[in-house]
């Protein structure tokens, strides 16, 4: 049986040319984010190899510098230059890889793109100048970061330059439907352009919702008076769900973040005087209904709608960080899977940033790519925006976490890389990936007949 995947080593503005128009469901990417974090580019130094590749190539742009041309200043914004200068460079060098996934995706397909919070609106910019609707963006917490800040000392000891990183931006976006499509229209052409909201639902909680119809509604309806059931369309039957509906907030499960998510009733503010309960109602939650008739001290509250509420107890959401997806960050098992280690942790837990920079990770870890995402959130976000079966490009696979992903899931990868190790990396995660999927959809049922 063939592999459903082909990984292709070099520059991926290259790769994705050999790539036909409308080949791909969607783009599921981490790529170079223009900073330099561990002596490296955040992404295996790609940028600074592109850089330095381009520099030595003669240039017919006739406002070539020494570096020669945009192409170089575009390759060389990983090289820790955060100026006004280095990021224009880096938007244009994400306009160009983005302009070739724009081809080769589908009319409706999806692009998830992983940032840095101080270069998102760069890369965003570059993504939307490529022609891309920029849809959402979809943020990962996490407690693990560690900050990269110089202290300050003498009288101006406690002050410092950096806060601590606790956050991934990941941008969301969708190239243009096709020409006279809806987004029904598109899912039944080419499978893309909608979300799957039923395959990442959130929890396993069983909730009843009223659906409601968009369909009724003519445009000429909203904005005039009337209820708002008119204004939202027809309500049908209610319909049973498991979970939550999949919000653009994520997490890593760990204590620091769920400290800002208690587990504890009073988290939704009022949204009105009025005592009915909000429209969407348990959707990310129970939404608080107002105070207008509150209910004397002794009065009590079972959490029902229309019940009365004792002081205190008038907004009766129970929302923690439960309601979210998470996901902690890669581990040791997770990083290594399908490749030989040691088991050995390159660094303890509490290593200095220095200790990091110093440690030998190829010697002591089989996976030593620097930015490894975790599969269970790479299985995510694969699953919310690719139809079953589909086909998924990463063109800057570094050691392949998203065809991991794929694997797992079900669907079809093509993945680049510009550096031969992490390529065979990759190629050996998803190799690993891809025969676990076999080992489980062939494994035969224990009540089958003999």
């Amino acid at each position: 049986m063939k592999a459903p995947f082909n990984l292709h080593l070099g520059d991926c503005m290259e790769r994705m040319r050999e790539l036909p128009a409308n080949s791909v469901d969607s783009v599921v990417t981490d790529p170079p984010y223009g900073i330099g974090f561990m002596g490296k580019a955040w992404d295996g130094a790609d940028i600074e190899r592109r850089a330095a590749d381009r520099r030595a190539a003669a240039s017919s742009d006739p406002q070539a510098t020494e570096m020669g041309g945009h192409k170089s200043n575009a390759a060389a914004a990983g090289l820790y230059d955060l100026s006004p200068t280095a990021m224009r460079a880096f938007q244009e060098f994400s306009r160009e890889w983005a302009t070739e996934a724009f081809r080769v995706l589908k009319p409706g397909g999806y692009l998830l793109s992983f940032a840095s919070p101080r270069t998102y609106h760069r890369m965003a910019c570059g993504i939307e100048d490529a022609g891309f609707d920029i849809r959402d963006q979809i943020m990962w917490i996490f407690g693990s970061g560690f900050p990269k800040s110089h202290n300050l000392q003498d009288d101006w000891e406690g002050w410092g330059t950096a806060l601590k990183p606790a956050h991934e931006p990941i941008a969301m976006a969708r190239k243009p439907l096709a020409k006279g499509h809806t987004v029904a229209a598109s899912m039944v052409a080419h499978g893309t352009g909608a979300l799957n909201i039923a395959e990442c639902r959130v929890g396993d909680e069983v909730r009843q919702h009223a659906l409601q119809s968009l369909a009724a509604c003519s445009n000429s309806g909203f904005g005039k008076a009337g209820t708002a059931a008119l204004r939202r369309g027809a309500e049908s039957t209610e319909k049973e769900y498991v979970g939550r509906w999949p919000a653009n907030l994520m997490h890593d499960g760990s204590a620091e973040v769920l400290e800002a998510f208690p587990a504890a009733p009073g988290q939704l503010v009022a949204a009105s005087t009025s005592s009915k309960p909000r429209n969407g109602q348990n959707v990310y939650g129970a939404l608080a209904r107002g105070r207008g008739d509150e209910a004397s001290a002794d009065s009590e509250n079972a959490g029902t709608v229309g019940f009365k509420m004792k002081p205190g107890m008038r907004r009766d959401d129970a929302g923690s960080a439960a309601r979210f997806f998470y996901c902690p960050k890669a581990s040791r098992q997770d990083r290594n899977e399908g490749l030989p280690s040691f088991g050995i942790p390159a660094v303890s837990a509490g290593a200095t940033m220095g200790d990091r920079e110093r440690a030998d990770w190829e010697a002591r870890n089989g996976n030593h790519h620097p930015t490894v995402k975790p599969t269970e959130l790479m299985r995510y976000l694969c699953r919310l925006v690719t139809q079953p079966g589909g086909r998924i490009l990463d063109p800057f696979t570094g050691s392949g976490s998203t065809g991991k992903a794929a694997m797992l899931e079900g669907f079809q990868f093509v993945g680049m890389e510009m550096q031969d190790q992490y390529l065979d990396i990759a190629r050996a995660r998803i190799l690993w990936a891809w025969t676990q999927r076999l080992h489980a959809t062939r494994q035969p049922s224990l009540f089958a007949e003999a």
